[in-house]
């Protein structure tokens, strides 16, 4: 069995194991040791497909470059939070709240999560692919609604009915291009593979790949958050359990851009620079949308999901620069940095118990460890150097300059600079204003200090120092998304 097969059955075990495990905290520790598993072996079959790209079930999946580096990212931000989970059940295990059935049920859910979301990058069938991303609209929603609370069981309804609409106007334009590919010349091949999509798209007529686009931005777009359709966002992420929320908002919204980006490649020879010019706004609303928002948000975990409909819309904005290897940083960047502020927001909350950031004062004094990640993990969202986030966005507007895209880049970077200021009023607010005695009313096992030192670290070294064999893997990814073998 090769590394890619293990990849995808090992998180389907897992979820199996879940249901029989014997107690909560045998739970938690199977998610722990098959999120490890599961790394182990994606990051094994990932080596394999940046070098080459690695095919499985006749073809049915498989991983190149772009799909390996995704995975990697999922796995990575999927093995921390599982250990983070253990952090944040520690106080229901204590107090009962966290039954054994409901984490049976948090587990099961967990690996179906990471089954899902590594079917949709892995998936060489368009319409497997498909099939992975509405998987991972049902296994997160029954997450965000794992506490039965009624603002979470709302939120999860909300979250369900808009991404599934939208999963379904996507497939709509799946169905479009393979029926043009067909016409383009696609008898007798199977024009439900990439590899032969992208093979006949020179053949594509510009008309229908056009509308198969469009299909493709609004589903796919919901699903990863960019605004107008973003309105779902907030509020899943906001009610999910944490260990979610760092999952959702970390790489399952990569994994929309991802299909999206997919097309790009098929749209480009009969539509030179079309798509890239439909792209722009759409990241550039979305920047605006959450500026508007996060300088008024007092909610800490609405905060980080409207950072998320920022940082989808910079990497969009990237996409239409045409800067694929600055969008693809980006991701990692955003990424490694969501995980850790959601990490430290989630401890806060409990400590604190509440996410009004207007009723956490002295956060650094109180809770140092989780209070100094929160802080360091806002400053780097916001684009603070020497952090890597930075490095990103100034990749991607020097890559608007060079396109021309002036206009562009100027909305680019006032929306960044909206976004910086009001966030570092938050976060001066938290750390240092106020008394600390009075507010600490809630419970929580505290953060481990690996959990932010790890993610801190990563950003640090990234932000001064690109390795050139990480630069050759950006290369290889990038030039997927540009239609390149």
């Amino acid at each position: 069995m090769t590394a890619l097969q293990w990849a995808l059955l090992l998180p389907c075990a897992g979820a199996l194991l879940s249901l029989l495990a014997p107690g909560r905290r045998a739970v938690l520790a199977l998610c722990v040791a098959g999120g490890a598993a599961s790394a182990i072996a994606t990051g094994i079959a990932a080596w394999q497909g940046i070098r080459a790209p690695q095919f499985a079930a006749g073809q049915q999946v498989f991983l190149d470059p772009l799909s390996s580096y995704h995975a990697v990212l999922v796995v990575f931000v999927f093995a921390l939070s599982s250990i983070y989970a253990c952090y944040y059940f520690a106080p229901g295990i204590e107090d009962g709240s966290f039954t054994h059935g409901k984490a049976r049920r948090f587990g099961f859910l967990w690996f179906l999560f990471l089954a899902s979301m590594l079917l949709t990058l892995a998936a060489n069938n368009v319409g497997l692919m498909w099939v992975g991303m509405e998987a991972t609209t049902i296994a997160s929603a029954l997450l965000v609604g794992l506490e039965n609370e009624r603002p979470a069981v709302r939120a999860a309804w909300t979250y369900l009915v808009m991404c599934s609409v939208a999963i379904a106007l996507a497939l709509l334009g799946v169905v479009v291009a393979c029926a043009e590919a067909r016409v383009a010349g696609g008898t007798g091949r199977s024009v439900f593979l990439w590899t032969e999509l992208r093979e006949l798209a020179p053949k594509m007529r510009a008309g229908p790949m056009r509308m198969a686009f469009v299909f493709t931005l609004v589903g796919f777009g919901t699903k990863a958050g960019l605004a107008p359709m973003h309105s779902w966002l907030p509020d899943a992420h906001g009610q999910a359990p944490t260990p979610v929320s760092a999952v959702l908002s970390g790489v399952l919204l990569n994994c929309a851009l991802y299909c999206l980006s997919r097309f790009l490649p098929l749209v480009e020879p009969s539509s030179p620079g079309w798509a890239n010019g439909v792209l722009i706004p759409f990241g550039l609303l979305s920047m605006a949308v959450a500026a508007a928002f996060i300088a008024h948000e007092r909610d800490l975990k609405r905060l980080l999901a409207f950072s998320t409909v920022e940082h989808m819309g910079i990497i969009t904005l990237g996409l239409g620069f045409g800067a694929g290897a600055a969008a693809l940083f980006h991701t990692l960047n955003h990424s490694v940095c969501k995980m850790l502020a959601f990490f430290c927001a989630g401890s806060l909350a409990q400590r604190y118990g509440t996410r009004d950031m207007t009723r956490m004062r002295r956060t650094l004094q109180a809770l140092p460890v989780a209070g100094g990640g929160f802080l360091a993990g806002l400053l780097a969202l916001i684009g603070l150097p020497p952090f890597s986030v930075f490095m990103s966005e100034l990749w991607i507007g020097r890559a608007g300059v060079q396109g021309g895209h002036w206009l562009a880049v100027v909305g680019f970077f006032v929306a960044a600079g909206v976004v910086f200021i009001g966030a570092f009023r938050h976060a001066v607010e938290m750390t240092w204003k106020g008394s600390k005695e009075r507010a600490l009313v809630g419970r929580a096992r505290g953060l481990g200090f690996g959990l932010v030192a790890a993610p801190l670290a990563l950003l640090l070294v990234a932000g001064v120092w690109m390795p050139a064999a990480f630069s050759d893997v950006l290369a290889r990814a990038a030039a997927v998304i540009g239609g390149n073998p």
